[in-house]
């Protein structure tokens, strides 16, 4: 989604930053700054520079962050690593890594055609129902080659741990729920039981590979029924390649599993492919075992309660201003996400 052209640029020292990527990169100034939106808090910019050629500037919001949030170091050495692969990514054009120029580490990367798929309404309105199922292929197919890809071999051997990913998730989230239950006033007793039970089911995890973290059609570029770009890998890291799946799967719909995505998402309009087919799709590309994958599904439901969670208690707290956010419908979608974990951790014999 486009804003219109402000003089206002929020975050970026104008002259300077246009300096800096004049002195390191092919573009030339003045540019023309158009504010791109979409959900994220991150502050990106289309520029169109002097001679026609539109990029994106990328920058952590303004305020205090968390140490690991908002990484552009890490999203700037992902896509430089991949950027020859089969995996689309926007070109890596530059990276500025002296906070003075504007406060912060910023980079730029090329510009890629494509709309974002956040909800419902950008499904029906960008991609045509007999384009949905071949976007749907494409989409899993891009996961099963990011996958392919030895991290060693692009020089990504040091982007995160490689064993326990499931494991030290486990830990991390629970220790969120448990420190969130009070502000949020809201506790599950399943969500303990869970996970425990997972912890005990742990499969064994295969070579690590790069898992994206939030993998979905809202961190995709969609155009003509395929992936055109991937974006947004500020919390990728090296992990097991089936729990990225089984998160990517969780939003598309499967009658058969009788859990389906809300209706507001971008995959429940008619025309996407099933979860299961989208597995299968997976599984043929990737040459993967996915007995496991209800169990990698059960993680990823209760990993998105304890996120979610976490949420609503920031906003009962007043940490974050919850003007035009429904409250009830946030705490109905928790208990939704733990009865898909409780379900599919049924499936899974855990």
């Amino acid at each position: 989604m486009v804003e219109a052209v402000t003089e206002s640029v929020p975050g970026y020292d104008v002259p300077a930053v246009e300096a800096w990527i004049a002195a390191n990169s092919p573009l030339t100034p003045p540019f023309k700054w158009t504010r791109l939106t979409g959900g994220h808090s991150n502050l990106t910019w289309r520029i169109d520079d002097a001679r026609g050629r539109t990029s994106v500037v990328r920058r952590p919001p303004l305020g205090e962050l968390l140490p690991k949030a908002h990484d552009m170091g890490r999203e700037w050495a992902v896509i430089s690593a991949i950027g020859q692969s089969p995996v689309p990514v926007p070109e890596a054009i530059a990276f500025c890594e002296d906070v003075s120029v504007t406060g912060a580490r910023f980079y730029v990367m090329g510009w890629v055609e494509g709309r974002p798929l956040h909800n419902a309404d950008d499904t029906r309105a960008f991609v045509a129902e007999e384009d949905r199922r071949s976007l749907g292929f494409s989409f899993i197919d891009v996961l099963a080659d990011l996958h392919a890809i030895d991290p060693d071999d692009v020089g990504l051997g040091s982007l995160g741990k490689r064993d326990s990913y499931v494991r030290r998730q486990l830990s991390t989230w629970h220790k969120s729920w448990v420190a969130s239950a009070g502000p949020a006033q809201l506790d599950d007793e399943r969500m303990h039981r869970l996970e425990e039970r997972l912890v005990q089911s742990l499969p064994d995890q295969g070579p690590a590979r790069i898992v994206h973290g939030d993998y979905g059609l809202h961190n995709c570029l969609s155009r003509q029924g395929q992936v055109s770009a991937v974006l947004d890998w500020e919390i990728s890291t090296l992990g097991d390649p089936l729990a990225d799946l089984a998160y990517a799967l969780n939003r598309f719909p499967d009658p058969a599993e009788g859990v389906s995505p809300e209706s507001t998402s971008a995959t429940s309009p008619p025309g996407f492919p099933t979860r299961a087919e989208l597995a299968d799709r997976y599984a043929e590309r990737s040459g993967r075992d996915l007995s496991n994958l209800a169990y990698y599904s059960a993680f990823n439901h209760w990993k998105s309660a304890c996120i979610l969670q976490g949420v609503y208690a920031r906003y009962l707290e007043g940490k974050k201003s919850h003007e035009g956010v429904d409250l009830p419908l946030m705490a109905n979608q928790i208990a939704a996400l733990v009865s898909a974990a409780d379900e599919a951790a049924s499936r899974a014999g855990v």
